[in-house]
Protein backbone atom coordinates (compact mmCIF):
# COMPACT_ATOMS: atom_id res chain seq x y z
CA UNK A 1 0.00 0.00 0.00
CA UNK A 2 1.54 3.30 -1.08
CA UNK A 3 0.73 6.86 -0.31
CA UNK A 4 -2.86 7.91 0.26
CA UNK A 5 -4.46 11.28 0.74
CA UNK A 6 -7.40 12.20 2.94
CA UNK A 7 -9.99 11.28 0.34
CA UNK A 8 -8.88 7.65 0.39
CA UNK A 9 -8.34 7.32 4.13
CA UNK A 10 -9.40 3.89 5.37
CA UNK A 11 -12.07 3.51 2.71
CA UNK A 12 -14.32 5.39 5.12
CA UNK A 13 -15.60 7.79 2.47
CA UNK A 14 -19.30 7.15 3.26
CA UNK A 15 -18.59 8.37 6.80
CA UNK A 16 -16.02 11.10 6.29
CA UNK A 17 -17.92 12.63 3.39
CA UNK A 18 -21.29 12.37 5.10
CA UNK A 19 -23.40 15.49 5.44
CA UNK A 20 -24.61 14.25 8.84
CA UNK A 21 -23.66 16.33 11.85
CA UNK A 22 -22.97 20.04 12.14
CA UNK A 23 -21.50 21.97 9.27
CA UNK A 24 -17.71 22.01 9.45
CA UNK A 25 -16.22 25.30 10.55
CA UNK A 26 -15.34 26.79 7.16
CA UNK A 27 -12.14 28.43 8.41
CA UNK A 28 -10.38 25.07 8.85
CA UNK A 29 -8.37 23.82 5.88
CA UNK A 30 -7.50 20.11 6.05
CA UNK A 31 -4.74 18.05 4.47
CA UNK A 32 -3.75 14.45 5.17
CA UNK A 33 -1.29 11.91 3.83
CA UNK A 34 -0.16 8.40 4.78
CA UNK A 35 2.64 6.27 3.37
CA UNK A 36 4.03 2.81 4.05
CA UNK A 37 7.59 4.19 4.25
CA UNK A 38 10.77 2.68 2.82
CA UNK A 39 11.18 -0.36 5.09
CA UNK A 40 7.82 -1.83 6.13
CA UNK A 41 5.85 -4.15 3.87
CA UNK A 42 2.42 -2.86 4.86
CA UNK A 43 0.83 0.23 6.39
CA UNK A 44 -0.46 -0.25 9.95
CA UNK A 45 -1.47 3.42 10.32
CA UNK A 46 -5.14 4.36 9.99
CA UNK A 47 -6.77 7.77 10.05
CA UNK A 48 -9.95 9.60 9.26
CA UNK A 49 -10.83 13.19 8.51
CA UNK A 50 -14.48 13.87 9.30
CA UNK A 51 -15.02 17.62 8.79
CA UNK A 52 -18.79 17.12 9.02
CA UNK A 53 -18.22 16.19 12.67
CA UNK A 54 -15.21 18.49 13.19
CA UNK A 55 -13.36 15.29 14.15
CA UNK A 56 -9.89 14.05 13.16
CA UNK A 57 -8.42 10.74 14.35
CA UNK A 58 -5.09 9.00 13.74
CA UNK A 59 -4.00 5.58 15.00
CA UNK A 60 -0.76 3.61 14.66
CA UNK A 61 -1.25 -0.15 14.97
CA UNK A 62 1.11 -2.51 16.76
CA UNK A 63 1.45 -6.28 16.77
CA UNK A 64 2.83 -6.83 13.32
CA UNK A 65 1.27 -7.26 9.90
CA UNK A 66 -2.52 -7.75 9.97
CA UNK A 67 -2.70 -7.33 13.76
CA UNK A 68 -1.59 -3.72 13.62
CA UNK A 69 -3.86 -2.93 10.72
CA UNK A 70 -6.85 -4.42 12.54
CA UNK A 71 -6.08 -2.59 15.79
CA UNK A 72 -5.67 0.83 14.19
CA UNK A 73 -8.73 0.40 11.98
CA UNK A 74 -10.88 -0.69 14.93
CA UNK A 75 -9.62 2.27 16.96
CA UNK A 76 -10.40 4.86 14.31
CA UNK A 77 -13.77 3.37 13.35
CA UNK A 78 -14.86 3.10 17.01
CA UNK A 79 -13.94 6.68 17.94
CA UNK A 80 -15.57 7.97 14.78
CA UNK A 81 -18.71 5.91 15.26
CA UNK A 82 -19.09 6.87 18.92
CA UNK A 83 -18.70 10.59 18.23
CA UNK A 84 -21.12 10.39 15.31
CA UNK A 85 -23.71 8.67 17.51
CA UNK A 86 -23.14 11.20 20.31
CA UNK A 87 -23.77 14.04 17.87
CA UNK A 88 -27.08 12.46 16.90
CA UNK A 89 -27.96 11.71 20.53
CA UNK A 90 -26.40 14.22 22.98
CA UNK A 91 -27.76 12.24 25.93
CA UNK A 92 -25.72 9.19 24.96
CA UNK A 93 -24.06 7.58 27.96
CA UNK A 94 -20.35 8.13 28.49
CA UNK A 95 -18.02 5.15 28.53
CA UNK A 96 -16.47 5.09 31.98
CA UNK A 97 -16.35 7.79 34.61
CA UNK A 98 -16.75 11.43 33.64
CA UNK A 99 -13.57 13.48 33.99
CA UNK A 100 -14.22 16.65 35.96
CA UNK A 101 -12.72 19.93 34.85
CA UNK A 102 -12.80 19.27 31.10
CA UNK A 103 -15.40 20.08 28.47
CA UNK A 104 -18.27 17.86 27.43
CA UNK A 105 -16.63 17.51 24.02
CA UNK A 106 -13.43 16.23 25.62
CA UNK A 107 -15.34 13.75 27.75
CA UNK A 108 -17.00 12.45 24.58
CA UNK A 109 -13.63 12.07 22.89
CA UNK A 110 -12.23 10.20 25.90
CA UNK A 111 -15.28 7.93 25.92
CA UNK A 112 -14.76 7.05 22.28
CA UNK A 113 -11.16 6.03 22.98
CA UNK A 114 -12.15 4.03 26.05
CA UNK A 115 -14.71 2.16 23.97
CA UNK A 116 -12.06 1.55 21.30
CA UNK A 117 -9.80 0.10 23.99
CA UNK A 118 -12.50 -2.37 25.02
CA UNK A 119 -13.13 -3.45 21.42
CA UNK A 120 -9.46 -3.87 20.51
CA UNK A 121 -8.74 -5.72 23.75
CA UNK A 122 -11.65 -8.08 23.16
CA UNK A 123 -10.50 -8.70 19.58
CA UNK A 124 -7.01 -9.51 20.86
CA UNK A 125 -8.39 -12.04 23.34
CA UNK A 126 -10.68 -13.68 20.80
CA UNK A 127 -8.31 -13.82 17.82
CA UNK A 128 -5.74 -16.61 17.79
CA UNK A 129 -3.23 -14.42 15.97
CA UNK A 130 -4.04 -11.11 17.67
CA UNK A 131 -2.68 -11.58 21.20
CA UNK A 132 -0.10 -8.80 20.85
CA UNK A 133 -2.46 -6.44 19.08
CA UNK A 134 -2.71 -2.80 20.16
CA UNK A 135 -2.58 0.75 18.87
CA UNK A 136 -1.77 4.35 19.65
CA UNK A 137 -4.32 7.08 19.02
CA UNK A 138 -4.46 10.85 18.84
CA UNK A 139 -7.74 12.66 18.15
CA UNK A 140 -8.91 16.23 17.86
CA UNK A 141 -12.44 17.66 18.04
CA UNK A 142 -13.02 21.28 17.04
CA UNK A 143 -16.04 23.37 18.04
CA UNK A 144 -16.94 26.93 19.04
CA UNK A 145 -13.38 28.24 18.92
CA UNK A 146 -12.07 25.44 21.14
CA UNK A 147 -10.10 22.27 20.51
CA UNK A 148 -10.26 18.99 22.43
CA UNK A 149 -7.14 16.83 22.15
CA UNK A 150 -7.02 13.25 23.44
CA UNK A 151 -4.31 10.62 23.03
CA UNK A 152 -2.80 7.32 24.11
CA UNK A 153 0.71 6.22 23.10
CA UNK A 154 3.31 8.08 21.05
CA UNK A 155 1.30 9.45 18.16
CA UNK A 156 1.45 13.21 18.63
CA UNK A 157 -0.42 16.47 18.30
CA UNK A 158 1.50 19.69 17.61
CA UNK A 159 0.35 23.29 17.32
CA UNK A 160 2.15 26.02 15.42
CA UNK A 161 1.13 29.46 16.68
CA UNK A 162 3.04 32.20 14.95
CA UNK A 163 6.62 30.93 14.87
CA UNK A 164 6.27 28.78 17.99
CA UNK A 165 5.79 25.02 17.58
CA UNK A 166 4.44 23.26 20.67
CA UNK A 167 3.99 19.54 21.23
CA UNK A 168 0.57 19.31 22.87
CA UNK A 169 0.80 15.63 23.78
CA UNK A 170 3.36 13.78 25.88
CA UNK A 171 4.54 10.40 24.61
CA UNK A 172 3.56 7.40 26.70
CA UNK A 173 6.97 5.76 26.37
CA UNK A 174 9.54 4.55 28.86
CA UNK A 175 11.97 7.35 28.00
CA UNK A 176 9.32 10.10 28.19
CA UNK A 177 8.27 8.75 31.58
CA UNK A 178 11.74 9.40 32.96
CA UNK A 179 11.07 13.17 32.67
CA UNK A 180 14.46 13.73 31.09
CA UNK A 181 15.68 17.11 29.99
CA UNK A 182 15.10 16.94 26.22
CA UNK A 183 18.78 17.72 25.76
CA UNK A 184 19.75 14.55 27.61
CA UNK A 185 17.59 12.13 25.65
CA UNK A 186 20.27 11.83 22.98
CA UNK A 187 22.30 9.65 25.35
CA UNK A 188 19.92 6.81 24.54
CA UNK A 189 20.59 7.15 20.79
CA UNK A 190 18.52 4.66 18.79
CA UNK A 191 17.88 2.55 21.89
CA UNK A 192 14.61 0.63 21.66
CA UNK A 193 13.57 2.22 24.96
CA UNK A 194 12.64 5.28 22.91
CA UNK A 195 9.77 3.31 21.38
CA UNK A 196 8.80 1.13 24.35
CA UNK A 197 5.21 2.16 25.02
CA UNK A 198 3.94 2.38 28.58
CA UNK A 199 0.34 2.89 27.46
CA UNK A 200 -1.56 1.74 24.37
CA UNK A 201 -5.10 1.05 23.19
CA UNK A 202 -6.21 -2.56 23.61
CA UNK A 203 -3.31 -3.92 25.65
CA UNK A 204 -5.16 -3.85 28.98
CA UNK A 205 -8.90 -4.08 29.79
CA UNK A 206 -8.90 -0.35 30.63
CA UNK A 207 -6.75 2.53 29.47
CA UNK A 208 -6.00 6.00 30.84
CA UNK A 209 -6.55 8.70 28.23
CA UNK A 210 -4.73 12.03 28.37
CA UNK A 211 -6.94 14.94 27.34
CA UNK A 212 -6.82 18.73 27.24
CA UNK A 213 -8.94 21.66 26.11
CA UNK A 214 -7.29 24.46 24.15
CA UNK A 215 -8.56 27.81 22.88
CA UNK A 216 -8.12 28.15 19.12
CA UNK A 217 -6.62 31.36 17.78
CA UNK A 218 -6.69 32.63 14.23
CA UNK A 219 -3.78 31.34 12.21
CA UNK A 220 -3.20 28.25 14.36
CA UNK A 221 -1.90 25.18 12.54
CA UNK A 222 -2.44 21.75 14.13
CA UNK A 223 -0.58 18.58 13.19
CA UNK A 224 -1.54 15.02 14.11
CA UNK A 225 1.12 12.45 13.25
CA UNK A 226 2.36 8.93 13.86
CA UNK A 227 5.84 8.28 15.19
CA UNK A 228 6.98 7.30 11.71
CA UNK A 229 7.19 11.05 11.10
CA UNK A 230 8.77 12.15 14.37
CA UNK A 231 11.41 9.39 14.28
CA UNK A 232 12.77 10.88 11.06
CA UNK A 233 11.92 14.60 11.08
CA UNK A 234 12.96 17.06 13.76
CA UNK A 235 10.56 19.46 15.45
CA UNK A 236 12.42 22.35 13.83
CA UNK A 237 11.84 20.87 10.37
CA UNK A 238 8.18 20.24 11.20
CA UNK A 239 7.81 23.87 12.20
CA UNK A 240 9.40 25.09 8.98
CA UNK A 241 7.10 22.98 6.82
CA UNK A 242 3.94 23.99 8.67
CA UNK A 243 4.87 27.67 8.53
CA UNK A 244 6.05 27.86 4.93
CA UNK A 245 3.61 25.58 3.09
CA UNK A 246 0.91 27.33 1.09
CA UNK A 247 -1.81 24.78 1.84
CA UNK A 248 -2.57 22.12 4.45
CA UNK A 249 -2.33 19.31 1.91
CA UNK A 250 1.03 20.59 0.71
CA UNK A 251 2.29 20.55 4.29
CA UNK A 252 1.08 16.99 4.91
CA UNK A 253 2.64 15.76 1.67
CA UNK A 254 5.94 17.53 2.34
CA UNK A 255 6.23 16.11 5.86
CA UNK A 256 5.75 12.56 4.59
CA UNK A 257 8.30 13.16 1.83
CA UNK A 258 10.86 14.44 4.36
CA UNK A 259 10.37 11.37 6.56
CA UNK A 260 10.87 9.07 3.58
CA UNK A 261 13.93 10.98 2.43
CA UNK A 262 15.39 10.59 5.93
CA UNK A 263 15.00 6.82 5.82
CA UNK A 264 11.30 6.05 6.05
CA UNK A 265 11.86 3.39 8.70
CA UNK A 266 8.21 3.17 9.69
CA UNK A 267 4.74 3.96 8.34
CA UNK A 268 4.18 7.72 8.17
CA UNK A 269 0.90 9.60 8.59
CA UNK A 270 0.25 13.33 8.93
CA UNK A 271 -3.00 15.30 9.27
CA UNK A 272 -2.63 19.08 9.01
CA UNK A 273 -5.37 21.51 10.09
CA UNK A 274 -4.91 25.19 9.24
CA UNK A 275 -7.12 27.82 10.83
CA UNK A 276 -7.60 30.73 8.44
CA UNK A 277 -8.64 34.14 9.79
CA UNK A 278 -12.28 35.02 9.23
CA UNK A 279 -11.47 38.72 9.41
CA UNK A 280 -8.25 40.20 8.06
CA UNK A 281 -5.95 42.52 9.92
CA UNK A 282 -5.55 43.47 13.56
CA UNK A 283 -9.10 44.82 13.81
CA UNK A 284 -10.45 41.35 13.07
CA UNK A 285 -8.34 39.82 15.85
CA UNK A 286 -9.46 42.48 18.32
CA UNK A 287 -13.10 41.98 17.37
CA UNK A 288 -12.92 38.23 17.92
CA UNK A 289 -11.06 38.66 21.23
CA UNK A 290 -13.63 41.15 22.46
CA UNK A 291 -16.50 38.83 21.57
CA UNK A 292 -14.79 35.93 23.36
CA UNK A 293 -14.32 38.06 26.50
CA UNK A 294 -17.96 39.14 26.50
CA UNK A 295 -19.17 35.55 26.04
CA UNK A 296 -21.02 36.26 22.81
CA UNK A 297 -19.00 33.75 20.76
CA UNK A 298 -17.96 34.18 17.15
Amino acid sequence: MGRQNAIMSLDLRPVTDSAAGPAAEPQWEVGACTDVGRVRGNNEDSFCTAPGLNLYVLSDGMGGMACGEVASRLTVETVLGYCRDAEANPSQELAGKRIEGISEASNRLVSGIRLANEIVHRAALEGANHQKMGATVVAVFLADGCMSVAHVGDSRAYRLRGDHLEQLTQDHTYIAGLSLDPGNEAQFGCNSLHHLLTRAVGVEPEVEVDVLDELVMEGDIVLLCSDGLTREVTDREIGWVLRDSRHAQEAADQLVTLANDAGGGDNITAIVLRHAPKESGASGNLTRFGRWLSGRGN
